[in-house]
């Protein structure tokens, strides 16, 4: 166990779980807190509805990520990866007080554009931070780097929805709110500053069109690069597909809004930490192809017993059991799938190859979800968690055939 914990307390963990921080605290500004802020000052459902284009440029970023592969900030003197994320984070802060000028009622759609602005910037820094991490941890350490990462990521989320909306009641300002939030972007700034640069040997895309083109040249010259597509598209549908349309489930059968936030908000965040460290942790162990195949079994088994649920109606103590084994399974999953994602970039593209892969990732939950909901109006809650659970075939039998990719 010792190696463990000299991996877990190690500098560059720690930074992770900073930057962590840091990536996951501006989603929910542009999303809950803002759409609540609006709300609080009377802006009609027809303008508050467009909140869900701000969300575009995390879809989008594989655009724009080749920059940031191409070009060195120099004159900063922190290295490749380090001057471009301390920029964008110090631009990320400017645009969040910014944000806390406008005011929803006067100017709801100023409001809309100063969000996606800050949206740019966070998916700008999520393509550093994604990079950064794949590059300063060493494969074997994948795993726990990106659990460690996701729980922080996590934490600035329940931070900047939950603790959002609590200081807005407190404080009776969302300017406020959003210049204090902008202040806990220290976090990341303060990790960057006494993080560690990344030391490659692979050069730099030497051109623009080098950095544009060449992650796709570099990807689709490997032998197996359809199937891990294919395989990044299908591992976590089964789980994804349940839990789009959990909470619809949850009031149908009767379960009242307060014990679903209560019970999601409480043992499902909880349980998803606990699961992605565990995950991170077993990867260690295990590697990355061995914990694939048991924490995607797992996910594919905890999604059954909802079908259950469906029968047995509203009881809060068989919610609270799935709801913990569910998550905790998701977040083992999790730490594999964003480990396998780090591992299959190339260093010089590192930026570009992350940025496309995670976007990828995003498909089956706004595309393929789209139409779930009328599949469980026609045949029932029992049948639909029953094909949720059968949609994960698919990924654990495209897995068996990356056996030579993932083991190699």
């Amino acid at each position: 166990m010792l190696p463990f914990f000299k991996v877990l307390f190690s500098k560059r963990i720690l930074i992770n779980l900073l930057l962590g921080f840091s990536s996951g605290l501006p989603l929910l500004l542009t999303l809950t807190a803002l759409q609540a802020w609006m709300k609080d000052e009377g802006v009609d459902l027809k303008t508050i509805g467009l909140v869900s284009l701000i969300g575009l440029p995390y879809t989008l970023k594989f655009f724009w990520a080749p920059l940031f592969d191409r070009y060195v900030l120099t004159f900063l003197g922190l290295g490749r990866r380090r001057g471009w994320m301390i920029t964008i984070q110090i631009l990320l802060v400017l645009s969040i007080a910014f944000m806390s000028c406008a005011n929803p009622k006067v100017s709801p759609l100023m409001v809309v554009l100063s969000a996606i602005i800050v949206t740019f910037f966070s998916a700008s820094q999520d393509i550093l931070l994604d990079a950064y991490r794949r590059e300063i941890l060493s494969d074997n350490e994948l795993g726990l780097g990106s659990s460690v990462f996701v729980n922080g990521y996590r934490v600035a989320m329940l931070l900047s929805s939950s603790g959002a909306l609590i200081l807005a009641d407190q404080l009776h300002s969302w300017p406020s709110v959003y210049l204090i939030m902008a202040g806990f972007m220290s976090v990341g700034i303060i990790a960057t500053l006494i993080a560690d640069e990344p030391q490659s040997e692979a050069p730099p895309p030497s051109t623009l069109q080098e950095a544009v083109v060449g992650p796709f040249v570099d990807y689709f010259r490997r032998d197996y690069a359809m199937l891990i597509l294919a395989f990044i598209l299908f591992y976590k549908l089964g789980d994804t597909l349940a839990s789009s349309m959990s909470t619809p489930f949850y009031m149908d059968i009767g379960f009242t809004k307060t014990q679903i936030g209560y019970v999601v908000k409480t043992f499902g965040i909880g349980s998803m930490l606990l699961g992605t460290f565990l995950g991170g942790s077993l990867i260690l162990r295990l590697g990355i192809y061995r914990s694939l195949w048991f924490f995607g079994i797992l996910q594919m088994i905890s999604i059954l017993p909802f079908s259950y649920l469906s029968m047995a109606g509203p009881v809060i103590s068989l919610l609270i059991v799935m709801v913990i084994i569910e998550n905790l399974c998701f977040g083992m999953g999790t730490a594999a799938y964003v480990a396998l994602m780090g591992s299959l970039t190339n260093r010089r593209f590192t930026a570009t190859q992350y940025a496309l892969l995670s976007s990828l990732m995003g498909v089956p939950r706004v595309i393929l979800s789209a139409p779930m909901g009328k599949m469980a109006e026609l045949g029932g809650w029992f049948w639909y968690f029953i094909l949720c659970t059968l949609a994960a075939i698919p990924g654990l039998l495209i897995l068996l055939k990356m056996r030579k990719v993932l083991t190699k």
